[in-house]
């Protein structure tokens, strides 16, 4: 796959016209990659991100993203070369200052392809989440998150084809949700990348919403991967119905032994 073919790819999403829904609570906006911890290495990232303009509530109960902050502490293992464990405990504050603890999420990430130094490289990650209800209507969810790109000396191209399902009864209506997400990123200097990440939610397979209310949320980003600091630095920008107007996102590499 070349750097046309990549372009020609994330082009050719940016303009279907399928169904969307709201996603469930953004405790970590990301694109996953082949980066994974080593056999018996831990890992600690921090996920901050804040809504200057955002949604208002959808349902009875929710807590809306507009002027809200979220501070999520992500922990991982490295269980075998190819398969990696995490944990995810999100914190949100709200517009009116009140902060509550959203529920957990739980994921295995499993890479039997990597490509570190260029290449084709795949894998998937998979979540539970167990958000109270007033972060995600559906509360239990299952979320598998493939994960196929490319790597060239200067060049980076990831999509994550994400489905979501529900897993709590009456919410299963219409099938799982297809949210896909996409990044293409240059290499600066030597540590130094910076590109795009666009995320979509296109909603319900079956039965999903009109191209006007879907999420369609496109970020600039920039990674930077020069020991200590390592970290990811985006600002977003939704369009169509039910994206949140701006978003500013932070993911911070946290060093121990």
């Amino acid at each position: 796959m070349n750097l046309k073919q990549c372009v020609g790819i994330i082009g050719a999403a940016m303009v279907l016209a399928a169904s969307g829904a709201r996603c469930s609570l953004p405790d970590e906006i990301q694109v996953y990659d082949d980066s994974i911890n080593k056999v018996g290495e831990w890992g600690l990232e921090l996920h901050l991100n804040s809504t200057p303009s955002g949604q208002l509530p959808s349902y009875p109960g929710e807590v809306g993203s507009m002027h809200g902050q979220r501070s999520t502490v992500e922990v991982s293992y490295g269980l075998t070369p190819a398969l990696e464990a995490g944990l995810y405990l999100p914190v949100v504050r709200n517009a009116g200052g009140d902060t509550q603890f959203a529920g957990p999420s739980f994921r295995l990430k499993w890479i039997p392809h990597a490509a570190p130094k260029g290449g084709l490289f795949y894998g998937l990650n998979g979540e539970i989440t167990a958000f109270r209800t007033q972060y995600a209507e559906e509360q239990n969810i299952l979320s598998l998150q493939p994960i196929v790109g490319y790597r060239t000396e200067n060049w980076l191209f990831i999509t994550n084809p994400i489905v979501e399902y529900a897993l709590r009864a009456g919410y299963r209506e219409n099938g799982p949700e297809f949210m896909p997400s996409f990044k293409l990123s240059r290499t600066l200097t030597e540590g130094f990348a910076s590109g795009l990440e666009y995320y979509v939610d296109f909603g319900r397979l079956f039965n999903g919403l009109e191209r006007g209310n879907q999420s369609h949320t496109l970020y600039w980003v920039m990674d930077v991967d020069r020991a200590p600091w390592v970290f990811n630095f985006g600002v977003g920008r939704g369009f169509m119905g039910d994206a949140d107007h701006w978003t500013i996102k932070g993911i911070f590499e946290i060093p121990f032994k």
